[in-house]
């Protein structure tokens, strides 16, 4: 994706990883379209960035989405490249008497079928343009789970395997797939806390890293920050040493 002049929709871009990435992009010379289900939300950034365009979307809304679908190819037909960046994260209990479901489904909707609907509804747009790009966002947490938000860690494992497969179907047309792989950053994410949680990485150097990668690597497949290589290949230690890894990573969290 080139640096600037390209007309970018972000899902969840009212707040945290979305809003940040907005505001560097727009700052960088892009037309610049932040979307989430909270006008006022968005409002706030549009004040402070003027020339950031809105619009409001329900991502776990089919028939939203296809409104909202329409409505970008009317007001943004130049549109090349988004950001599918809208996501939840909670803990599940699944050592309960009673299990509840409702936060694996609502994850489900929000992290895997939100992004493959609004990417399914936009790649006619995107098709037009001579090159254009999808951004998903997965997480470290696709490659090494964390056990108190299985659902969450699965989801993003799904968004890296569904882009996998995306970019190779993609590969002789003009719309490239890039996957931006996050490790624990300084959002709200998991509630206020997470913003000044020490372990987590400062949003804004999380933010100035992915640019430069996106800058300076044109053809990178993956976005990767150093402080998600831990997590990004953990595998490759072989069985045992994942293993272990996945365990020390969870009771690490499981202590704290």
């Amino acid at each position: 994706m080139k640096p600037s002049g390209n007309t970018i929709l972000i899902t969840g871009g009212g707040t945290g990883i979305g809003r940040a990435l907005a505001e560097a992009l727009h700052r960088r010379g892009n037309t610049v379209i932040v979307a989430g289900r909270r006008q006022a939300t968005l409002d706030v950034v549009a004040k402070a960035n003027p020339g950031i365009a809105t619009a409001t979307l329900d991502v776990t809304d089919p028939q939203d989405i296809a409104r909202f679908a329409a409505q970008i190819g009317r007001d943004f037909p130049t549109l090349n490249a988004i950001v599918n960046n809208a996501g939840i994260m909670q803990p599940e209990d699944w050592r309960a008497a009673e299990i509840d479901t409702s936060i694996a489904e609502a994850t489900i909707a929000t992290n895997l079928l939100a992004p493959i609907r609004l990417t399914a509804a936009l790649l006619p747009l995107l098709r037009k343009q001579a090159s254009s790009t999808v951004l998903t966002v997965s997480s470290g947490l696709a490659f090494l789970p964390l056990a108190i938000t299985p659902t969450y860690s699965a989801t993003k494992a799904a968004i890296h395997s569904f882009s996998e497969s995306l970019r190779y179907q993609l590969k002789d047309t003009g719309v490239d797939v890039v996957e931006i792989v996050p490790p624990y950053v300084q959002t709200e994410l998991m509630g206020e806390q997470q913003s000044s949680d020490p372990r987590a990485m400062p949003l804004a150097e999380f933010i100035d890293e992915v640019v430069s990668i996106l800058e300076t690597q044109p053809s990178a497949r993956e976005v990767l920050v150093k402080r998600v290589l831990p997590l990004r290949f953990a595998a490759e230690q072989g069985y045992e040493g994942y293993t272990n890894q996945l365990t020390g990573f969870n009771d690490h969290f499981a202590a704290s």
